[in-house]
């Protein structure tokens, strides 16, 4: 959590430095609240995809999330992974869509910036070469989403819902494969 709290101060740090109101960027409305829910939908079905392929890349990346973080999230409380989820979409969003795809789009084409945004959100979330190619593509739904928008409360609302699902899905996976037969 301090990591996903770094992040924020980061953005919020950097968002000052460019003069970017982050404020201007978001609009709180029930609208953009239901849109963020909706727009975790093929978030999530790309997790259940993840976790029902027999790829065998994926198969590893999954490995590999269980062992490093598993530990961290299976004695968590739901009420803590909620917290964990919505500060984890909060602030990448603003540091990645907010801060990193705005400037980028202010001094480049948007697509490219979309582009390079999304290849820099896999990269920070590299534990595979798989993971961060899923990352990529769902960094690049969610500046694509931003971009449609221009509501950066959206791509929050379905970054946090799906961080929320995968981590509760994590600590079970991980605890069912704790238990002693």
């Amino acid at each position: 959590m301090a990591g996903e709290g770094g992040l924020l101060l980061l953005g919020w740090g950097l968002s000052r430095w460019l003069h970017i109101r982050l404020a201007d960027q978001l609009h709180l409305s029930l609208r953009a609240i239901l849109l963020g829910l909706l727009a975790s939908l093929p978030l999530l079905a790309g997790l259940r995809w993840t976790l029902r392929t027999h790829s065998k890349p994926i198969q590893r990346l999954i490995h590999v999330v269980q062992d490093q973080l598993g530990p961290l999230v299976a004695a968590r409380s739901l009420a803590e992974l909620a917290l964990v989820a919505g500060l984890a979409g909060l602030a990448e969003e603003v540091l990645f869509r907010g801060v990193m795809q705005g400037e980028l789009a202010r001094r480049l084409p948007g697509l490219v910036a979309l582009g390079l945004t999304s290849v820099a959100f896999g990269l920070a979330h590299f534990l595979t070469v798989s993971y961060a190619l899923l990352a990529a593509l769902a960094g690049l739904y969610l500046g694509a989403l931003y971009w449609a928008q221009g509501n950066l409360l959206i791509p929050i609302v379905a970054h946090a819902l799906y961080d929320l699902v995968a981590l509760a899905q994590l600590a079970r996976m991980y605890r069912a494969r704790t238990i002693p037969d």
